[in-house]
């Protein structure tokens, strides 16, 4: 059985592994190639353990019996040139979620989703809002299944080491 839980300093290897297998799958056809076959799990665990943590994030991860399968990332809503807004502050922000592509649609995204938005309105948010590749379809749809919808902004996402500039839009839900 899958158990939501706050991510410990043991887990951060696993979620790394978790990380890059799941960029590889879900952005196939989506992130030039070369950016996914350049992916390192090692890279992205240092990367986690040396950044501060920005103020009010929460990460949670998808426990399966002792193997990391998934996890969420979100808190205040960044502010920046990708459509951020300083003056509203009700709006959380999902900065991510991941399921491990072999154990996808068995409910630990549904789960760690419903986590996200239980904690971005217990932390006083009146609103999620997050960012999606605009071609990535399954994720769209996952995200309309639970009340988001798109809200009209639109941004350019450049992977590290790529001069692609891949559309995204955002969406939101009131929580």
């Amino acid at each position: 059985m899958v158990e939501i839980r706050t991510l410990t300093g043991s887990d951060i290897d696993a979620l790394a592994e978790v990380h890059v297998r799941t960029w590889r799958s879900a952005y196939a056809g989506i992130v030039p190639a070369e950016v996914l076959d350049a992916l390192d799990p090692a890279v992205f665990a240092e990367r986690r353990r040396s950044r501060p943590v920005l103020p009010g994030a929460v990460t949670l991860v998808a426990d399966d019996g002792g193997t990391i399968v998934g996890f969420t990332s979100f808190g205040p809503g960044r502010v920046d040139e990708a459509g951020g807004d300083e003056d509203d502050r009700s709006a959380g922000e999902l900065y991510a979620i991941y399921v491990d592509p072999g154990h996808q649609r068995a409910g630990a995204g549904k789960l760690l989703l419903a986590a996200a938005m239980d904690g971005l309105a217990k932390a006083g948010f009146s609103e999620m809002r997050l960012w999606v590749f605009t071609e990535n379809h399954p994720a769209r749809l996952f995200y309309e299944r639970f009340g988001l919808a798109p809200n009209g902004e639109r941004n350019y996402y450049t992977p590290s080491g790529s001069t692609a500039k891949l559309p995204e839009i955002r969406y939101a839900v009131r929580l």
